[in-house]
């Protein structure tokens, strides 16, 4: 998002403002050696010197992205938004020339308001939002250009102060999609009937009754996590253990008395 952001102040500055003036567009620290380094021709130093998150512009809760049926498909959080200050400065063989240069990129970025929307490129462009930028207002708290200046070393120079609020791209979740059927469990008695065959059996653990009512199947837990009672109709459960002798009277639920 931040390269976004460079790349369409660079097109705004050089291409609308600064127009044939010949001065060039540079993001490099003003640091004493880059002074060193440049040449006499002018420049326009954009530097960002910090990043913050816009906490009035968050936003809480949830977007849902449907498809062409209606069902939801993806949740995505809202955009979160960040200010991006940047220290401009003008550098050429006079101040006086510095002086117009400023004068110029006041005026133009003043008159922008913001960044146009054919200058968007990558995940700015596909959020399709504004992306506004205040020039030359009061700093804040924490922002105090003489300590950039002393940061970067060298000496206090005439300035704006540019601060771009752009939003970054939220995070998206995929939905699937809504569970409608129960659980069924199949059932494959191995050991055969009496006539040889194998027995299979396929039972649901919640099913719709006849009168509209939810009906629990045998092997669901019930509710205090005591084992199920099985239903009138329900076959015997398959690898129960029988109980034989004088104390098949007191079995315990889910076994079989023979």
């Amino acid at each position: 998002m931040i390269h976004e952001v460079d790349e369409a102040l660079r097109g705004l500055l050089a291409e609308e403002i600064l127009g044939e003036t010949g001065a060039e567009v540079v993001f490099e620290a003003p640091t004493r050696e880059w002074v060193a380094r440049r040449s006499g021709a002018p420049a326009v130093n954009v530097f960002l010197y910090d990043v913050r998150e816009d906490l009035d512009r968050r936003q809480a809760g949830l977007r849902d992205e449907v498809d062409d049926q209606g069902r939801t498909v993806r949740r995505s959080e809202p955009p979160r938004w960040y200010s991006l200050s940047y220290l401009v400065t003008a550098w050429t063989q006079r101040p006086q020339d510095e002086h117009r240069l400023l004068s110029l990129l006041l005026a133009g970025l003043v008159g922008a308001g913001s960044l146009a929307p054919e200058r968007l490129t990558g995940s700015l462009a596909e959020l399709n939002l504004a992306v506004p930028l205040v020039v030359a207002h009061p700093p804040a708290g924490h922002r105090a250009l003489a300590d950039v200046w002393s940061a970067l070393g060298g000496e206090l120079k005439p300035s704006l102060d540019l601060v771009v609020a752009a939003p970054l791209v939220p995070l998206t979740r995929p939905v699937g999609p809504l569970v409608t059927d129960g659980m069924e469990v199949h059932i494959l008695d191995r050991s055969g009937g009496p006539d040889g065959t194998r027995r299979s059996e396929r039972r649901r653990s919640r099913h719709q009754g006849e009168h509209g009512g939810v009906h629990r199947g045998v092997d669901e837990a019930m509710p205090d996590g005591q084992p199920p009672e099985p239903r009138p109709d329900a076959a015997p459960m398959l690898g129960a253990r029988r109980v034989r002798g004088p104390g098949a009277g007191g079995t315990a639920p889910g076994t079989v008395r023979r």
